[in-house]
């Protein structure tokens, strides 16, 4: 059973065993493989990764996490996530859900993992950037994250990272305003599909992740709002401050220890 101090892998970064871990953060990356993306889809998420590459960002996502149980039984795990960012040193991730509520910290020098009760935490010595961050947090101790491509250096490579197929399905709306839906594929059975608005920006406001060769073909639901670029939070924000009386673990002995799967 993983400890409590690394509840924050289960709720934020994975859920019930489901492997979404990032290949931009990949310790061994894969081979690069043939790749059939249409140009209107590939312009897509490039004005995304633009986008999303500013130094000041926060957004908040919903997520719905579908696996089947050791009885079969499709399960619904949700959550509400909030991140707040500034590049190239500064993030602060906050998840309430069906499992309580974790926090992730990460001031330029360490990064902190808490979860819901609040009375023990992991922490260990980080890089001074949040990609290096990232890359020892998820590449080299195996903590999966399945929003990793959104804090990337350039969220357009992580996002088309492996991804073999892509193309605009067709044009929706969403919340009275345009969206271009776009579907992708990533070898082995994992299926992308991404709406982003119908403009410069090309923000995200769904993501849906879905495996077809796992048991029950477990899939990951997301909905983004709340986008704010260009407000630089306050470096208390991203801080960790112990509770009292709370119990100290190192995150490098914490985290779980299988190796790295693929990204999404």
């Amino acid at each position: 059973m993983k400890s409590r101090y690394v509840s924050a892998v289960c709720a934020v970064f994975a859920c019930v065993g489901l492997s979404l871990l990032s290949a931009t953060w990949a310790a061994e990356p894969n081979q690069p493989a043939k790749t059939a993306i249409s140009e209107e889809a590939n312009a897509a998420v490039q004005q995304m990764g633009k986008t999303l590459a500013a130094a000041d960002m926060s957004f908040k996502a919903r997520t719905i996490r579908v696996y089947e149980d050791d009885k079969g039984q499709p399960l619904h795990i949700f959550h509400t996530t909030s991140v707040v960012m500034h590049r190239p040193d500064r993030l602060a991730i906050k998840v309430t859900g069906d499992n309580g509520s974790d926090e992730l910290f990460y001031d330029g020098k360490t990064v902190t993992l808490i979860g819901f009760d609040k009375t023990k935490y992991a922490q260990m010595a980080a890089p001074n950037t949040i990609a290096a961050m990232l890359e020892e947090l998820v590449g080299q101790l195996g903590v999966d994250m399945p929003l990793a491509d959104l804090l990337a250096p350039a969220p357009h490579e992580a996002f088309l990272s492996g991804v073999t197929t892509g193309s605009e399905v067709d044009t929706v709306t969403i919340d009275g305003a345009p969206y271009r839906h776009l579907f992708f594929t990533q070898p082995p059975g994992i299926e992308l599909e991404l709406w982003v608005s119908k403009n410069e920006q090309a923000l995200p406001a769904r993501l849906i992740v879905t495996h077809r060769l796992l048991p029950g073909q477990p899939n990951m639901i997301a909905e983004f709002s709340d986008w704010n670029f260009g407000t630089r939070h306050p470096d208390s924000e991203f801080v960790f401050h112990p509770p009292p009386a709370a119990t100290k673990g190192d995150l490098r002995a914490a985290a779980p220890s299988s190796e790295p799967g693929r990204k999404k």
